[in-house]
C-alpha cells in the first residue's frame, strides 16, 4: 500500500446543507399540517434561539 499519495477528499458541505435544508421544510410542512402555524412558529423560534446559543459559545 502507498502511503503519502492519497487523493483530497471531496468536499460535501453544499450537498449537505443543501439536504439539511430539506429536512428542515419537510418537518416544518408536516407540522404545520398535522399542528399548525403556531406551532411551526415556535419550533421555527427554539432553533433560532438554540443557533444563536451554540453560536455564542463558540
Amino acid at each position: 500500500m502507498r502511503r503519502g499519495n492519497l487523493p483530497e477528499a471531496p468536499n460535501y458541505t453544499n450537498a449537505a446543507l443543501a439536504m439539511g435544508l430539506v429536512n428542515l421544510l419537510w418537518i416544518f410542512i408536516a407540522l404545520w399540517a398535522i399542528y399548525g402555524f403556531w406551532v411551526v412558529l415556535a419550533a421555527g423560534w427554539g432553533l433560532n434561539w438554540l443557533i444563536r446559543r451554540l453560536g455564542d459559545r463558540a
